[in-house]
Formats: structure tokens, sequence, C-alpha cells
């Protein structure tokens, strides 16, 4: 009788375990395939990402009181002595940098996003995170979810930067959401499009909304690291 328990307990330990299956990693589940080398392709606002604004310059930005006496008092040459060209290429501003991104899996539930330009990654966490989001960084924590074929993605715990590079700021209690969605090219290549909102309280009125575009390429033969810079 023992042994008929024994075996009929050991039956019952398999079928719950086939009945709980680890579900897939969100590699696995993937709607979509964001990986791989893509370059900005600027159709748009020139004048504040192709190169630094003027000084007052803030057209479009839904800036408070308090931002434009910071962005007014930007200097330039200050941010450069005092090692902080970075200010402009953090996750709130990163994806509007005129550079190149490189797309992969760092592990089965980890998107990587490195760029060229400013030398910056992303990493992009599914499923979790870290259990302690630790010091603040220009790219912050960022967790992520499909929803549907799009990736949607939420990042905070940023160092405040730069929304443009002449000065328009964002505070460390920023919130960046962003959405990452493919789209065909008539001639069978493919677009990635970037919506990023920015909701800041302390800086801006409204969320900062910008969508930004980017070219796949074959290869990575034209990436070109450099180190960011404040001009």
């Amino acid at each position: 009788m023992r042994a008929f328990f024994i075996e009929a307990l050991a039956a019952l330990c398999i079928a719950n375990a086939a009945g709980q299956a680890v579900p897939p990693s969100a590699k696995a589940s993937a709607p979509a395939d964001l990986t791989g080398y893509w370059v900005a392709f600027v159709t748009e606002d020139w004048r504040f990402r192709m190169v630094t604004p003027h000084k007052g310059d803030y057209q479009a930005v839904p800036m408070t009181d308090q931002a434009r006496k910071v962005a007014d008092a930007w200097d330039l040459e200050a941010d450069e002595a005092s090692g902080n060209q970075c200010k402009a290429y953090g996750a709130a501003a990163i994806m509007r940098v005129a550079a190149r991104f490189h797309i992969t899996w760092q592990d089965e539930n980890t998107l990587r996003v490195e760029s060229d330009a400013g030398m910056q990654t992303r990493l992009l966490h599914f499923n979790s995170q870290p259990s302690a989001p630790g010091e603040r960084t220009w790219q912050g924590v960022s967790t992520a979810q499909w929803q549907g074929p799009a990736l949607k993605i939420a990042t905070t715990n940023l160092r405040s930067g730069y929304l443009r590079k002449n000065g328009v700021p964002y505070s460390e209690n920023a919130a960046v959401t962003e959405y990452f969605d493919l789209a065909p090219l008539p001639n069978g290549g493919q677009v990635l499009l970037v919506t990023t909102v920015v909701d800041d309280p302390l800086y801006l009125r409204l969320p900062f909304i910008v969508s930004s575009q980017f070219k796949k390429e074959a290869d990575g033969s034209k990436w070109d690291p450099t180190p960011c810079t404040a001009k």
C-alpha cells in the first residue's frame, strides 16, 4: 500500500510540473525582430538634431518657467570643462541623436541598445529588473514589455540631463515612455519608428512627445563609435 501511495504522489508531482511549464522568454516570444544596425533617418527638426541649437531656441518644448531659467543659463564650455558632455545623450534624448544604433539580445530577457554617437548602452529588461535601482545614470533603469507587435519601454532613475543640446533640461524625476514599432519600406527594407514621451513635473508643463525614424542597415560596416560632445 505504501508503495502505491509513493507512486501516486510521484505521478501527481509530474503532472503538476507539466501543467506549470516555464513561460517562453522575451526573446523566444518576441512578435518582432528589432535586432540589427539602425541609422537615424532625420526628416524634421534638423536644427535641433543635426547641430547644437542656438541658445534660447526652445521651440515646441512645453517648458516651465524654472526650466527656462536653467536653459537660459546654459554654458557649453562649462559643460565640457566639468565633464558633462553626455547630458544630451541620456535616455530622454538619446534616440533623437543623429546616430547609429545596434540592437541585440544580451540574454533571453534583456535587449541591449548601443549608440555609436556618445557610445551609450541601454539595457531593456523584460520580466524583471534590478532589485535595487542604484545610482542614477544617463540611461536609468528600463523595463520592457511587448504590446502586440510593438515594444513599450518605461525608464526611470535617470540622472538629470538635456532634451536638446542647448540646455533644455529634464530632471532626475523625469519618466520616459517609449514605443518601438517596425514598418516596411517599399523597396523591401525596414524602418524602426520610435515614439518618446517624457514626463517631468519639474521642467515640463505637458508631456514632451517626439517621433524618430531609423533605417535598417545591412551590417555594421558604417558603425563609428565616438564619445559624447557638448557641441
